[in-house]
């Protein structure tokens, strides 16, 4: 009897696991029956394979067929194994040629009329396939990713099986192509468009520079989104490796990617009642959360003591590993989880504490507890605090003019440049560490006061060190100087969520 062997793929978390996709024929009574651990979807395919293969005008085979998915051990999950299921029974029977099928990776879903759908996760069958040395085939729609070496190949498109027809020999993959033209700011926004709030820009120019977490805190209506919104005009484009890493997370989610194929940092922005697994991942079967799609970009958590506490202390593993690793009982995903983390939040529940020209009703006791709701272990990972006002009535209404998204990029630009160069020069002491950081004896001495007064842990030390080492940076300074101690402390002490000395203030 007819046997056939299919390449084909899985998704588990943001990776594609190799299948292999087996087919015999055997003498009984017809049916097809799948083996291999597939899931209810994997199942349901049996029926898409009938009514597809018989309406392209092939013959369903009127005897037993065997499908093993291999390894037998690994859980199969998706729509994707339609299309190599139903070749591999065609193949197995005789109906179409087997030149070429072995050099392909084969990832569809089938209609009932016999139309190949385009399946999620076309970056991670696209790498696969490249590992593996084989084309990728299907309606998988892959966007262009890195040049160079190991590039992505262009998929085949197979509209209909039926295409099988005309030779399946042509099987083939373009030649390796390039990125598309990057672009580095988001159409349409721009910090120019923001006024009165030049201090909190100071602060976003200094976290984009370093990489640091920031919180804004002030009343509402006083620009702590639009500042947000506008951050990922500041960073610089995505490199072509960030680039895949983005567009592989992103594919794996069935989301668009083409801001990010053009360079553009993702921005995510949660509702503050998105779930744990909403924000770092799970679910069944596993995909990434909020915090990785966010990979290479900005994660904004607007209104964060509104987020339940303990979706907020996942954060801080990711932000220390770069890595999120959920661990089930069938084995460990690892999802990438760089992000820049801004956050926004009022300083009471009614949002008008400290303001001027509004009188705040909350009581001391409510305001401990609207800000309790943020964790400590969290907040000690946010490098910049910045409290921001309500802008001046006479700058909205005027459409006053703040510092351009573009004047900020050029010192974000200088100031990752110089750190760059001054890094390559070699450093004292570990990375990260206070003793890298160069501080000048005087600053040293700053830096000690200063810690003594706010109470700042050995984790909050080292942080505001490493933000008066890019203040330097920004103002192209081999030693730390005691400005730039005092601005990053500045940057640390403040009257807002989280500190003890607000009270009700």
């Amino acid at each position: 009897m007819g046997c056939q062997a299919i390449h084909a793929a899985t998704l588990r978390g943001v990776e594609a696991t190799h299948v292999t996709v087996e087919v015999a024929l055997s003498s009984g009574l017809p049916s097809i029956t799948i083996v291999g651990m597939p899931s209810t979807a994997v199942l349901e395919s049996r029926n898409r394979i009938r009514c597809a293969i018989a309406q392209c005008g092939f013959e369903v085979p009127r005897m037993g067929v065997t499908v093993n998915l291999a390894p037998s051990d690994v859980k199969k999950a998706g729509t994707g194994l339609d299309l190599p299921m139903a070749i591999a029974i065609l193949a197995a029977s005789g109906q179409i040629p087997t030149t070429g099928l072995d050099g392909c990776l084969f990832v569809g879903e089938l209609g009932l009329g016999g139309a190949v759908s385009e399946v999620r996760g076309a970056i991670a069958y696209a790498l696969l396939a490249r590992d593996l040395g084989l084309s990728l085939a299907g309606a998988t729609r892959l966007v262009r990713g890195a040049g160079g070496a190991g590039a992505l190949r262009e998929p085949l498109a197979i509209d209909n099986i039926s295409w099988l027809k005309r030779g399946v020999a042509s099987l083939s993959g373009v030649g390796a192509i390039g990125p598309e033209p990057s672009g580095a700011a988001s159409a349409g926004l721009d910090f120019a468009d923001v006024v009165d709030q030049e201090t909190a820009k100071r602060a976003l120019v200094i976290a984009a520079c370093g990489g640091h977490g920031a919180l804004m805190c002030g009343p509402p209506g006083s620009g702590k989104t639009m500042l947000a919104k506008r951050m990922p005009t500041i960073l610089p484009p995505l490199s072509e490796a960030e680039v895949l890493e983005a567009m592989l997370v992103h594919s794996v989610c069935g989301l668009p990617i083409d801001d990010i194929r053009a360079g553009r940092r993702p921005f995510r922005a949660p509702h503050h009642s998105v779930t744990r697994a909403g924000l770092v991942g799970g679910g069944s079967p596993i995909t990434p959360g909020e915090a990785s799609l966010a990979h290479r970009g900005v994660l904004f958590l607007d209104e964060l003591p509104e987020f339940s506490p303990s979706v907020l202390q996942a954060l801080r593993q990711p932000m220390e590993d770069g890595e999120i690793r959920l661990v089930r009982a069938d084995g460990v995903c690892t999802f990438p989880s760089v992000f820049q983390l801004i956050a926004a939040a009022n300083p009471c529940p009614c949002g008008h504490a400290g303001d001027r020209g509004h009188v705040c009703r909350c009581t001391p006791a409510q305001i401990a507890r609207y800000q309790s709701r943020v964790g400590g272990a969290l907040m000690d990972r946010i490098d910049v605090f910045v409290d921001v006002a309500r802008p001046a009535a006479a700058s909205v209404i005027k459409g006053g003019v703040g510092l351009s998204s573009q004047a900020m990029a050029h010192q974000v630009s200088v100031g990752r440049d110089f750190g760059s160069w001054r890094q390559a020069r070699g450093s004292n002491g570990m990375p990260g560490s206070v003793e890298s950081c160069d501080l000048s004896p005087k600053a040293q001495s700053l830096l000690e006061l200063m810690a003594e007064r706010l109470s700042l842990g050995g984790r909050a030390i080292a942080r505001t060190a490493r933000v008066a080492r890019t203040i330097a940076d920004l103002a192209e300074r081999e030693r730390v100087d005691t400005d730039d101690v005092a601005e990053a402390c500045a940057f640390r002490s403040r009257y807002a969520l989280g500190d003890e000395s607000s009270g009700g203030a």
